[in-house]
């Protein structure tokens, strides 16, 4: 264990967590990733699915709960969260696609929420996962207004990709964070003009096509705006 706390449970807690934070995974990669015992590994992902900081997809898989984006984006009492769900609801049904909105959270972006569509071929993210800062739409978006940022040296997009984000205010990617996904991205900002977060909806390239921006810049920004009003 790389860094220890003094309280063992919470240390192992803690192991579990990181366990998942690349993605969902099994109780047997919990186990091999933890260094724990199958059995406490299982006591203590079950133990933090009841607090909501895990939660189990369709196959079983373990991945980070909502509890987690609900603390990093400031809780039940977050005006923007509050507002999200129907905004989102809204770009979905006009976009015919899965919305979502990203935070940044350290080197990774954190789905806040989302509004999937219901049925047919669709890119799901559940919210809670959090991905990386070097691909896909929504990383460009929370790295274009930082350019200096280090994590942009090792992204598949390039400064030059990030100014021409800045330039036309919204990003597209294509198969850029997962082959055969697109997505579109706006900023939603503060007063002061500063990107709190990254809304954006995504889908399967053969709908979406290798130019999404031409499809859903327009939708997007839109909710962009709504969700940066005051």
């Amino acid at each position: 264990m790389e860094q220890s706390s003094g309280v063992g449970v919470l240390d192992k807690s803690v192991l579990v967590l990181q366990a998942v934070e690349g993605g969902a995974g099994t109780l047997a990669a919990l186990v091999d990733r933890t260094g724990l015992s199958r059995a406490t590994a299982h006591r203590l992902a079950v133990a933090l699915e009841v607090h909501r900081m895990l939660a189990r997809d369709r196959e079983g898989r373990w991945r980070i709960g909502p509890r987690l984006a609900e603390l990093a984006g400031g809780g039940a009492g977050d005006a923007l969260l509050e507002r999200a769900p129907t905004v989102l609801a809204r770009l979905r049904d006009v976009t015919g696609e899965s919305a979502q909105l990203y935070r940044r959270q350290g080197d990774r972006r954190v789905c806040v929420a989302a509004a999937e569509r219901g049925s047919g071929l669709r890119d799901t993210v559940p919210v809670g996962s959090a991905l990386p800062l070097t691909a896909g739409s929504a990383a460009q978006v929370l790295l274009a207004w930082t350019p200096e940022d280090p994590l942009v040296r090792a992204a598949a997009f390039t400064p030059r990709t990030l100014a021409e984000v800045r330039r036309r205010g919204w990003a597209h990617s294509v198969a850029e964070r997962e082959a055969g996904v697109a997505s579109v991205s706006a900023p939603v900002r503060a007063r002061d003009g500063r990107v709190l977060a990254a809304v954006s909806v995504s889908g399967p390239l053969e709908r979406l096509t290798r130019s999404p921006g031409r499809l859903h810049a327009e939708a997007v920004g839109g909710a962009a705006a709504e969700l940066s009003r005051p």
